[in-house]
């Protein structure tokens, strides 16, 4: 397969999480993100997330995505996430 993940997913319930959380974070949507370790971080979706088909270390085939944020005003910085690391997802407003 190729595509590694730390974590997939394969239980109904989660694999349905991820998928919400992709309709959540359309391209280019302001959000600030809440990681499981409790981590937020605020961004610019640079693309609309997929869920997809990864592998893990053992070779377990299931579901994850991945998440990447940017911010316009510091373009030196960036952030890759897993769609199965976040909790919650919040829209920003920009003004």
């Amino acid at each position: 397969m190729g595509r590694r993940a730390e974590n997939v997913y394969t239980a109904r319930r989660d694999i349905e999480r991820i998928q919400r959380l992709v309709v959540e974070l359309p391209s280019q949507a302001h959000v600030r993100v809440t990681m499981k370790n409790g981590n937020v971080i605020t961004g610019t979706v640079i693309e609309r997330p997929a869920a997809q088909l990864f592998e893990d270390a053992s070779g377990a085939a299931g579901m994850n995505g991945q998440l990447y944020l940017d911010d316009p005003s510091v373009p030196s910085w960036s952030a890759h996430l897993w769609l199965g690391d976040v909790v919650r997802v919040e829209r920003l407003i920009e003004n």
